[in-house]
Order: structure tokens, then sequence, then C-alpha cells
């Protein structure tokens, strides 16, 4: 018996439904559903630089701890960057104080012109409405932090600053927040703009880590090798918006 073929059999009989086979191109989208979207239930934040427009020369600071000649040699040993914090627990009780006068010097005169980073506080309102959790970790003191907190009427809590030791790179303070939020380190997300602190710390503890990088210096060469590399990099906090629609279950 020969076999007639749907053409013809429409031909013959117009009121015969076929039903249409999928092309074999077809098959992978039928046969693969898109993954499932990763829980995100926290978001922590650094301070400086990332919910705050960068004020404080920290390349000056440095020299004017280190000496211009320990600068070059450590920023040329340190792709990343300095952890100027670091080097100054090595030194003698009276060598630290000094840093840290410095320090507090140059950290003083940017809480005078300290200014809200663009996109900050739409980004906390967007979390709120999701009742996804806020947290901050800073290597600035906890006066610097209180500041914040009054003068913006932003609230993070936990809000970490270098009081708690130890302070970013390592994972402690981001460990530290997820234990009181009880909730997985996965389920974290680290928003700063320092590969060596920031995202460091978010991907040695187990967290989603995001890159704020507005100008774009990272893209440079001397980044391509450092030990820990963001999930996501962004050039605006408006953009955390967007990427936390587009890529995450926000649970909270």
């Amino acid at each position: 018996m020969s076999l007639l073929l749907p053409r013809t059999l429409l031909l013959l009989y117009p009121k015969l439904k076929i039903a249409k086979i999928p092309m074999a191109g077809n098959l992978s989208t039928l046969s693969s559903a898109a993954p499932p979207r990763a829980r995100l239930r926290g978001v922590v934040f650094d301070m400086d630089g990332t919910l705050t427009v960068p004020v404080i020369d920290f390349a000056a600071m440095y020299r004017a701890v280190l000496g211009e000649d320990e600068y070059v040699r450590i920023k040329a040993e340190s792709p990343s960057g300095i952890d100027i914090l670091h080097h100054i627990e090595t030194w003698s009780p009276e060598k630290q104080r000094k840093a840290y006068d410095i320090i507090a010097d140059y950290e003083s005169q940017g809480l005078d012109r300290l200014q809200i980073m663009p996109g900050a506080a739409e980004l906390c309102g967007f979390l709120d409405s999701k009742n996804i959790r806020r947290g901050l970790i800073t290597r600035n003191v906890k006066a610097a932090v209180d500041i914040f907190h009054e003068r913006f009427r932003l609230t993070f809590s936990p809000a970490l600053s270098r009081e708690f030791r130890p302070y970013k790179p390592d994972p402690a303070p981001l460990l530290h927040i997820c234990s009181a939020w009880e909730v997985k380190p996965s389920e974290i997300m680290m928003v700063g703009d320092s590969l060596k602190d920031d995202v460091a710390c978010g991907k040695r503890a187990g967290a989603v880590a995001c890159l704020l990088d507005e100008s774009g210096r990272y893209d440079s060469p001397e980044y391509t090798n450092v030990d820990f590399k963001p999930d996501f990099k962004v050039s605006s906090l408006m953009e955390v918006h967007s990427l936390l629609e587009a890529h995450f279950d926000l649970s909270p």
C-alpha cells in the first residue's frame, strides 16, 4: 500500500487536520527549560565610593602614611590595591598611632564633603519594596557610619565599621551578617567598588560579588590576574536594580 504525503492527503480530504511535528532544530528548546533563578535575600554594601561619592584621595593618603618609595614598591606588588590597614598592623605602636592620625585626618576631610551616590536612595527603596535586607561593611570608622545614617536617612543593619575585626577583605564581617540574618552566604550579594576589599570579601565568604566600576579602571590589563573576580560588574548603582530583577529570585 502506498503512503500518501501530507499535501496529497489535504487535497483529497480538505477537512483533515494533520498534527505538526517540531523540526529538529527546535528540539533543544523544547527539552530544556530556563534554569531557576538564584534566590537573593539580602544585599550588603560598601560605604565609601559605593553608597557615597568618592571624595577621599586614597593614593595621597597612602603616600602620606607609607612614604613615596614604600608606596611605589607596595603598589607594584599589589595590582588589585594596597591594604593600608594590614601594613599598619605590623608596625610599632608609636608608628601605628601616627599612621592612624593621618588616616583619620583624610577621613575627616571626606566627611565634610560627603555626598550620597546617585541611585543609592532609589536602589534602597527598591530593595525595601521587595523586603530584601540591607547591610553595610566599611573599613571606615563607626563615627563615619553614624554620620552617613543621620545625614541621608538611610539605615543599614548590621552596619560594620573597622572596629569590627577582622575587617575586609577577610570574609568574617560578611559571614557575621549572614549569621545575624540567618541566611546562606550564597543568598547574599556584596556590592562595592574595590576588588581587593569588597569583591575578595564577598567571594571568600561564598556570596555573589558585584563590582561598582564607574570609570572602567578595572578594565585595565593590570587587573587581569587578580585572585578574586566579581560575578557582575556595573558602572552605576542604577544598573544594580535591573541586574537584580534580571538574574535573581528576590525572596525575603
